[in-house]
Parts: structure tokens; sequence; C-alpha cells
């Protein structure tokens, strides 16, 4: 009886040994396996991330090198636009000041001269208000009487140098006054300019 009980006893351990040694394998390949899982998960995510940043890090290149050629061109454009600015200005200060009472006491003449010999109407001469104060008024005189109809003189704010004429019905027009020639001259310059700051824009 003794002998049977030691048996069973016997018999439980191993039983218990064996299924707690079964159960410890167990649970730690599934330590193991979870282990591994989170393992390569983590790394899935850090791959993610880094591939993530690389990405972002790249948009933000783009769009830092685009918002850079944006802001070159912009002030390519503003340095051109103030250039051509300043080429109009001095285009009209330079034809202004070659406009002197003497060229314009040269010039009229002729041109009222040509006029008289297929038109008998009036003139009107614009002058500015500078010029037309030096004019001699013996040269009016004999300007007026070279054409019939007679040629009138006026002051005209906007004219800074040189001068516009028409007939009296405005029919006719002719604009030789510094503002005018300065146009045309720009006109002229601006795309010679223009090719120039082009070139030169290329090569920074």
């Amino acid at each position: 009886m003794e002998i049977q009980l030691q048996e069973l006893i016997d018999k439980i351990k191993k039983d218990g040994i064996e299924t707690a040694s079964k159960e410890s394998t167990r649970l730690k390949q599934e330590a193991e396996a979870e282990a591994q899982r989170i393992v390569e998960s983590a790394k899935k995510e850090a791959a993610d991330i880094i591939n993530q940043g690389k990405r972002d890090a790249e948009r933000f290149e783009k769009a830092a090198i685009s918002a850079l050629e944006q802001a070159s061109r912009n002030l390519i454009l503003s340095f051109k636009a103030e250039i051509l600015t300043l080429l109009n200005r001095v285009c009209v200060n330079e034809v202004a000041s070659s406009y002197s009472i003497d060229v314009i006491q040269g010039i009229l003449p002729d041109l009222v001269k040509n006029w008289a010999v297929t038109n008998t109407d009036s003139l009107v001469v614009l002058l500015s208000e500078n010029d037309l104060k030096k004019l001699d008024g013996a040269f009016i005189t004999k300007l007026s009487e070279t054409l019939k109809g007679g040629v009138e003189l006026k002051s005209e704010k906007s004219i800074r140098g040189g001068f516009r004429i028409s007939e009296k019905d405005g029919s006719v027009f002719y604009d030789f006054s510094a503002e005018a020639v300065a146009e045309m001259l720009s006109a002229y310059l601006n795309p010679h300019l223009a090719e120039v700051l082009k070139h030169g824009a290329e090569g920074i």
C-alpha cells in the first residue's frame, strides 16, 4: 500500500513537473515571439518615421528652392522696372535740357515755313511756361507773319521742354515735347537694356 502511494506521489510530481516545464516552454516561446513582434514593429515604425522625415525634408527643400527662385525673379523684375523707370527719367531730363531756347527758336521757323507751303490755317504752339517767357517778341511776330493764319503760342504745364504744334481745331497734332521724344528713345533703348539685364541675371 505504501509502495502504491509512493508511486502515485512520484507520478503526480512527474506529471506536474512535465506540465510546468511544457507551460514554461510555451510561455517562453510566446514571450520571445511577442518580443520579436514588438522589435519588428518598432523597426518598421522607426523606418516609417525616417522615410516620412526624408519625404518632409525633400518637400521642404523643394518648397524653399521654389520660394527662393520666385523671390529672385521678383527681385530681378523689380530691379528691371526701377532701371527702366530711371532710364525714362534720364531720357526726359536729357532731352528737356537739350531743348534750349536757341534750339527752339532755330526749329520753329523751319517747321512753320514748311507748314505754310501747303497750309494757311493758323497754328497753336504749346511750350513750357519757362520757354514761352524766354521767347523774344520780335521772334514771335516774325513767326506769325510766316503763316497767313498766324501762329498762337501758349504755355502748357505738362511740357517740361520742347513743344507741341497743331492746327487750332486740333485736327493735326505733332508732339516734339521732351516727354514724347524721350518716350520714343526709351522705346528703342528699353528692349536693349532688358536684354542686357536678362543676360546679367543668367550669369548670377
